[in-house]
């Protein structure tokens, strides 16, 4: 029999009872009088804890319980303790996806859910970004009628996603194309992720790579090609005094570029292996009076060169590398500037406290689709001339990193038929003052060095 029955009866039969005791055991009808009425009474109790529980139950979990006693307390006792439970799994769970979501903004990867229908639930920022998706718009959506490159589509039909696959993409408002890596990863009920990675930045160093070995290659297989040719042919042939000297001279050049292109490498090498250049203060004065004298015995006297130095500049970073970068521009300027040609190089502070060495020609000049390249290692304007000057093609990459780590910059302005200039420019921060030169009058000045 049903509980609430057996109560019921149960309480019937016990104010029957009652009444009779009070009454006499005769008087039956007066006794069930009284109990019909104390079981309106409870009907009319238990009607209003009805329509409380109902108020209560439109409430949010967590509402204050309704006054009561009884069996009728007990259940709303038993109630609010299932609603505080689910109240906390519930706050559990949004937490839990809080975090989740949060931690899928944070990644520097795309992330994609799709279902069984690879239509889109949820993607971050980056996943948009890389996919040119807009979540308030795409959610629901097909992402095969989105992302609609080929080799995508048929990688997402395979059904087999344990290599990703590569995508190159253009979004409309950018000008250069990256390179996507793209893998698909089951969980759950037939549920996909799709995780993206931009791989341009890994895709241009692997390049880079590739041309710098060989570019490293050829420009050592030439000059060896040239001493294997002179030793063979001093060994197996006879030669006159004159041809030996000659053949010597030439492979001791080819020696000596070789020497340069490792010295460069090795500089470079360097530059790349430390994170952050020493801070020395370094004398500018010193500085470039070692510069002049590597120019004046490169030049030997067949250019005018001339130095224009503010005195007293002290410069902060590290001596060896910006000595190696300031040389490079000068010796540089020397190389490809025509016998009695006019070298001028001027260091001086600018009005924001930035300092700059300016490096100016009347040479020849570089063609305007070159400049943007300059820069890049063994690019070359004229390999010919390059070769004959006794570059290695690694000048001005060494000069660009040098400037890079101490937060410089390299500018170049040319003009076929007139001339160049190469300007670094140094920040305010990494100019620290002047210095206590004990000789005031070693400033250089356009007499310190006139090789005509």
């Amino acid at each position: 029999m049903n509980p609430v029955w057996v109560r019921t009866l149960s309480f019937i039969g016990l104010v029957a009872l009652g009444t009779l005791v009070v009454r006499g055991l005769s008087d039956w009808t007066t006794a069930f009088g009284f109990a019909a009425a104390a079981l309106v009474l409870r009907y009319l109790r238990d009607a209003i804890h009805l329509r409380n529980l109902s108020r209560w139950s439109r409430q949010e979990l967590g509402a204050t319980l309704p006054r009561s006693s009884g069996a009728w307390e007990e259940l709303y006792a038993q109630l609010y303790h299932r609603g505080r439970a689910r109240q906390r799994e519930h706050a559990e769970l949004t937490e839990a996806l809080t975090s989740f979501r949060g931690a899928a903004q944070a990644l520097p990867d795309g992330v994609v859910t799709i279902n069984a229908l690879n239509q889109i639930v949820w993607c971050n920022p980056q996943a948009e970004q890389h996919l040119n998706l807009r979540l308030a718009e795409d959610i629901g959506q097909n992402l095969a009628n989105l992302v609609r490159a080929p080799d995508f589509l048929a990688y997402l039909s395979r059904g087999e996603w344990d290599k990703p696959v590569q995508l190159r993409v253009r979004h409309p408002d950018q000008r250069t194309e990256r390179v996507l890596s793209l893998q698909l990863v089951a969980y759950g009920d037939a549920q996909k992720l799709l995780l993206s990675r931009d791989i341009t930045r890994f895709e241009k160093l692997e390049t880079t790579r590739r041309d710098f070995v060989a570019n490293v290659s050829h420009e050592l297989k030439t000059p060896l090609t040239v001493l294997a040719g002179f030793l063979e042919t001093i060994s197996e042939s006879a030669v006159t005094v004159e041809q030996r000297t000659q053949y010597m001279a030439l492979m001791r050049e080819q020696a000596a570029r070789m020497q340069r292109l490792v010295d460069d490498l090795l500089t470079l090498s360097a530059l790349e292996a430390t994170s952050a250049p020493r801070s020395d203060t370094i004398d500018t004065t010193a500085l470039f009076e070692r510069i002049a004298g590597t120019a004046r015995q490169l030049s030997n006297g067949t250019h005018a060169i001339v130095f224009d130095i503010e005195p007293g500049l002290a410069l902060l970073g590290s001596e060896v590398e910006l000595t190696s970068a300031f040389t490079n521009l000068v010796t540089n300027a020397i190389r490809y500037t025509p016998e009695h040609g006019r070298i001028e190089v001027r260091w001086h502070r600018l009005a924001d406290g930035s300092a700059t060495l300016a490096v100016a020609d009347d040479g020849i000049g570089i063609p305007s689709q070159h400049l943007p390249r300059l820069t890049e290692r063994f690019y070359r304007v004229d390999r010919g001339r390059s070769r004959q000057s006794g570059g290695t093609g690694l000048g001005l990459a060494i000069v660009k990193h040098v400037l890079t780590r101490h937060q410089g910059t390299l500018t170049i302005d040319s003009e076929v038929g007139k001339g160049s200039v190469f300007t670094a420019t140094l920040p305010a921060r990494r100019i620290v003052g002047d210095v206590d030169t004990t000789d005031p009058g070693r400033a250089l000045s356009g007499e310190t060095l006139t090789a005509l």
